[in-house]
């Protein structure tokens, strides 16, 4: 989601009581790594998060590990794999449900989105016949980016704001495109906004139902849900999330407590660390989508993001220090980010921390630690 983060990261974005640690066998092992625990501590205690989640799975154990607090100001117990915004890893569920239709023959992914939403995508520049639905997954369609345009530089006007979806929409379409399609990459929302809507266009059912029937339940999912209209909070044990209160006025606010309507098909979902991983791990395994269509959404692109990040269709390739790459995706939205995956040979970890880089400190310092214990909890 966007959020006043503006480094290589992904431009994506009440306390509960201290839960047991998760398990996948008959009883919960010790950490993976000293290290990662560490890890987490040091993004509390120097790049002043509030708090760090993490879950990690490895040789088919997995453990939660928490620092900080959940709240500013007291000491009170992190939930372990407590609920958080999951922002833009809803990008990952809305490809899986998109690339689930190609496989079903009810659509085509190198068909112009004019062919499933006519007349819908026009503006200054932008022509619905000549973006394909590959490059609204990619991020190729050089639509812009509505969240640019919808106030979220003033947090305290937008955060009990309920928008439509064609409101949104009408948001980038006011501005002209950035790119002639297929000719760069740029991250954009309105790109998860639109396949969304063609979601809902060719099933004719809510992308609410459809991510909900198609992803969260066929994985397995126990702790990820859409929230409905109207519903601000978040379910479950959770940290609290802390914003600034305007990108230029650096008073915290507390973010838990939200309409993430805005999010819609490109950031609205809730989830835990643990589900997150688990989501990464049940499409590497072949569990959402059939092989044809999980090989179209590995196919890779140079992104702009951190070095050797390259994304596919809604899906990222990140490489890891100890070799090899991790799946995943990741997630900004006011009060809590998100990152994680999976890797081909087992290991899956989900890590959530209670602000955005930038709220506490330097945003690309912060950033690039978030990013850094991802990286020691699959490596250590």
């Amino acid at each position: 989601m966007q959020s006043k983060v503006r480094t290589g990261a992904v431009v994506l974005t009440a306390a509960g009581l201290l839960g047991a640690a998760l398990t996948t066998a008959a009883a919960a092992g010790p950490a993976p790594a000293s290290a990662t625990q560490r890890s987490l501590d040091t993004l509390v205690q120097q790049e002043k998060f509030p708090a760090a989640l993490a879950s990690v799975t490895k040789d088919g154990r997995t453990t939660a590990l928490v620092a900080g607090s959940s709240r500013l100001g007291a000491q009170v117990p992190v939930p372990r794999d407590g609920s958080v915004r999951a922002g833009s890893n809803t990008k990952t569920f809305t490809a899986v449900v998109v690339l689930q239709l190609v496989g079903e023959g009810k659509v085509e992914l190198d068909a112009p989105i004019e062919q499933y939403l006519p007349g819908v995508v026009r503006g200054a520049g932008i022509d619905g016949t000549k973006i394909t639905v590959r490059q609204l997954l990619q991020h190729t369609s050089g639509l812009p980016n509505y969240t640019a345009n919808i106030g979220l530089e003033d947090f305290g006007k937008i955060q009990h704001k309920f928008f439509q979806p064609h409101d949104l929409l009408a948001a980038a379409l006011a501005q002209p495109a950035d790119f002639a399609p297929g000719t760069k990459w740029e991250y954009s929302n309105t790109n998860y906004l639109l396949a969304g809507m063609l979601i809902e266009r060719v099933t004719e059912r809510p992308v609410q139902e459809q991510i909900t029937e198609r992803v969260i339940r066929k994985a397995g999912l126990r702790h990820t849900y859409w929230p409905q209209p109207g519903d601000q909070a978040i379910q479950g044990p959770h940290p609290q999330g802390y914003a600034t209160k305007t990108f230029t006025d650096p008073t915290i606010v507390d973010a838990t407590e939200m309409d993430p309507s805005w999010g819609g098909a490109a950031g609205q979902l809730i989830s835990t660390p643990s589900d997150l991983a688990q989501v990464d791990r049940a499409l590497l395994d072949g569990k959402l989508l059939a092989p044809a269509q999980l090989a179209e959404m590995r196919k890779t692109v140079e992104s702009t993001l951190f070095p050797g990040w390259r994304y596919g269709l809604g899906l990222m390739s990140i490489p890891l220090s100890c070799g090899g790459v991790y799946w995943g995706h990741g997630g900004d939205i006011e009060g809590y980010e998100t990152r994680g995956g999976a890797t081909e040979d087992g290991r899956s970890v989900g890590l959530a921390v209670t602000a955005l880089p930038g709220t506490f400190g330097d945003a690309e310092k912060a950033a690039t630690a978030v990013v850094s214990t991802v990286d020691t909890a699959f490596c250590s």
